[in-house]
């Protein structure tokens, strides 16, 4: 078990230096959303509650999670085209501690995006500011792991020219099945029910109602978090197997 921590680690901080190595990439992952966040809210607030910055902000933190998928996935995608990953398929480590290693390099890059944009929401709306937003912190951490899970999956799938195509499928379902952009009452309850069988509103939901105060435990936290969860177990089960068969196969 130590022996197994001490690897996770070292891939932990290999990983590091790896994506502080992309610093526009970093850039354009934050500054992206965040000109979304002001430029929307300075635009529409005042048109419809939607993008009032209490709805607004939670709904960025999430969006912005969704380009993890990608990042994530290039990170991998290229570890695989070089000679990395088969040095290291020889060594004693396993395929959990390769995901480890990725994920756990990837949720600081989370967490400071989550903090960024609550920051930047207050500054420009301070009626947000809650105790409910260090809640929606904590669990911001829960909702980028589909996200990194999503991206370790695709980068052991693809290629480093085809994972950005697969890798927007996510971005564009956080996009459009969130509910983030727009009203969900008027619509269709066999859309709705989609949508809330889908990973994309739960992760939303569960952010914006933590961050605007939890009034039902069932209906508001521990439905959408169940949801959200097993996704997470999915998506990184699959992740293994995949990156486990493509060890065996170096």
């Amino acid at each position: 078990m130590r022996k197994s921590l001490s690897r996770i680690l070292t891939l932990t901080k290999r990983n590091i230096k790896e994506i502080l190595r992309e610093p526009l990439s970093l850039i354009f992952m934050m500054a992206m959303p965040l000109v979304m966040q002001v430029l929307f809210y300075l635009i529409f607030h005042g048109l419809t509650d939607q993008f009032e910055m209490k709805y607004l902000a939670p709904g960025i933190v999430v969006f912005a999670e969704a380009f993890l998928s990608l990042f994530a996935g290039l990170l991998i995608s290229v570890d695989r085209g070089t000679s990395f990953l088969t040095r290291l398929c020889v060594s004693p480590a396993k395929p959990y501690e390769f995901i480890f290693g990725y994920t756990l390099a990837l949720l600081p890059l989370s967490l400071m995006q989550s903090v960024i944009f609550f920051t930047v929401g207050a500054l420009i709306d301070p009626t947000i500011l809650s105790a409910g937003i260090i809640l929606s912190l904590l669990l911001s951490l829960v909702t980028s792991l589909l996200f990194i899970g999503f991206g370790i999956l695709f980068g052991s799938l693809c290629t480093e020219k085809s994972v950005g195509g697969i890798a927007s499928i996510v971005i564009a379902g956080q996009s459009v099945l969130s509910g983030m952009w727009f009203p969900t009452e008027g619509m269709s309850d066999g859309f709705l029910a989609v949508m809330r069988a889908l990973p994309f509103k739960n992760a939303t939901d569960l952010i914006k109602n933590s961050a605007l105060g939890i009034t039902d435990v069932n209906s508001e936290l521990l439905m959408p978090l169940l949801v959200l969860l097993i996704y997470t177990v999915l998506v990184f089960g699959g992740a293994i197997l995949v990156f486990k068969s493509k060890m065996k196969n170096r």
